[in-house]
């Protein structure tokens, strides 16, 4: 009888080993390494993989053609009926294409990807395996959320060879599978959702998927710190791979591009959760931005850029003398590592000292900032916080404060400046190098070069 072999794979890399060790040499993360049993080979089997005996093995194109003479015609793309699904997507579903869906529990993934489903299953053939829910449970769902029902083909099967069979007789142009978590084959010798289940499960149905030409879309379920649960090569083999964000005490998500082969990263669109399922939200600036009619302190709204497009949104600061020997900083929706340079750069060339103060800082509407554009408005804000001195409503700020407190340039100054006027805002302090030969009408820019100057701008 052949003995079952296994490996040791690196949760965070992706990386295999032969035998457990305490670091991972690729990553060089700590006690990530973990156990996968391969399986035995059945006697007789054509190849080990599922996929082979699925009649998914091989090379997707054996011929050797040139990249110019690819016609780009037979590639279009299929809307989700979602404008903002779309542009996160960066245009539509590519036929071919896998993508990755990843949310914390309750965000919506189901909701979003069931309410696609029975709207392009009006137009066209859509499969939605689901192996979390039974048909019963998804169409109370649907019910209750007043979905077309109709035309839409349901499977509740959590094998992979089976769905495969299925996927062959019906031909979807569209494959759900909610979640890649439940799925799971036959001669992998593990639990479902364990490593190796969750990285052979989707390796077979992203073959399956570039084979058939259908547009695969995985569900797939976040860790405790928000990461997508599965090793780290599950990103590699898909296409795109798209994060649901929001609590549940708040209405609104955010779904952002993490990786996408066919449209920009960190793309970002808005839905609001109302009773009939999540709506896309087209313009999210007017909702952040639905600050109170009394002016406070510490509150100041920012430009900043999410994939394709300005978004404005507001940031606040609250310092209070702290009580305790080393002082919190705390930023919700910002970097808390960035905060602290900021902080420093403040004291040394603003000659402000913020060593005494709690600083509190938050992104209101949930909001993450990833980029360096935040940097000039949160200074603005927590010098505002500090000095109890609010800052007039119709001010904006971007623009990346460096080490030395130079006021350095962002990519697109000139659109945020745009964006800004658009809303209404009439006062811009932005760095010299993104000031715009001539200012949108009713905006006044203020250029600067030093936080210095910004600060001289209040």
């Amino acid at each position: 009888m052949a003995k079952a072999k296994s490996a040791y794979v690196c949760t965070e890399c992706g990386a295999e080993y032969r035998k457990w060790q305490g670091q991972c040499s690729s990553c060089l993360e700590w006690n990530t390494l973990s156990e996968v049993r391969l399986g035995a080979p059945r006697p007789g089997a054509a190849s080990a993989s599922a996929a082979g005996r699925s009649g998914y093995a091989g090379s997707l194109s054996r011929e050797v053609v040139d990249l110019g003479s690819v016609d780009l015609t037979t590639v279009p793309r299929l809307s989700s009926t979602f404008g903002e699904f779309d542009r996160v997507l960066g245009g539509g579903l590519v036929p071919g294409s896998a993508v990755l869906l990843g949310g914390n529990p309750g965000a919506g993934k189901s909701t979003l990807l069931l309410q696609t489903a029975c709207k392009l299953a009006q137009a066209r053939k859509v499969l939605y395996v689901t192996g979390e829910e039974s048909l019963s449970q998804v169409a109370m769902r649907a019910h209750r959320l007043q979905l077309p029902s109709q035309g839409l083909k349901m499977l509740a099967e959590t094998s992979v060879e089976t769905v495969l069979a299925v996927a062959e007789r019906e031909h979807p142009e569209i494959l759900i599978i909610d979640s890649i978590q439940t799925m799971h084959l036959e001669d992998i010798a593990s639990a479902p959702g364990g490593v190796a289940q969750v990285r052979e499960s989707a390796a077979v149905l992203t073959r399956f998927a570039k084979q058939s030409n259908s547009v695969l879309l995985l569900v797939g379920h976040v860790t405790k710190d928000g990461t997508l649960a599965g090793p780290k090569v599950l990103e590699h083999m898909i296409d795109a791979s798209l994060l649901l964000e929001g609590g549940a005490d708040s209405r609104f998500r955010t779904l952002r591009g993490q990786k996408n082969r066919f449209g920009a990263v960190n793309e970002l669109g808005v839905f609001a959760m109302l009773e009939h399922g999540l709506k896309e939200v087209k313009n999210p600036s007017a909702i952040f931005l639905s600050r109170s009619e009394e002016q406070a302190s510490g509150s100041l709204v920012m430009v900043v850029w999410e994939g394709t497009r300005p978004l404005l949104v507001e940031v606040q600061a609250l310092l209070d003398e702290s009580a305790l020997g080393n002082p919190r900083r705390v930023a919700v929706g910002l970097d808390q590592n960035r905060l602290a340079m900021l902080l420093a750069v403040l004291h040394r060339h603003g000659g402000l000292f913020t060593g005494d103060q709690d600083v509190f800082l938050n992104v209101v509407g949930g909001v993450k900032v990833l980029e360096t554009s935040a940097d000039l408005a949160v200074l603005l804000a927590v010098v505002s916080s500090l000095q109890n001195r609010p800052l007039p409503r119709e001010l904006v700020a971007f623009g990346e404060v460096g080490l030395s407190g130079e006021i350095r340039p962002v990519p697109s100054g000139q659109e945020r400046i745009v964006e800004a006027a658009k809303h209404g805002f009439t006062r811009a302090i932005v760095p010299r190098a993104n000031a715009p030969k001539r200012a949108p009408e009713g905006m006044e820019v203020v250029a600067v070069d030093k936080l210095a100057d910004a600060l001289e701008a209040l």
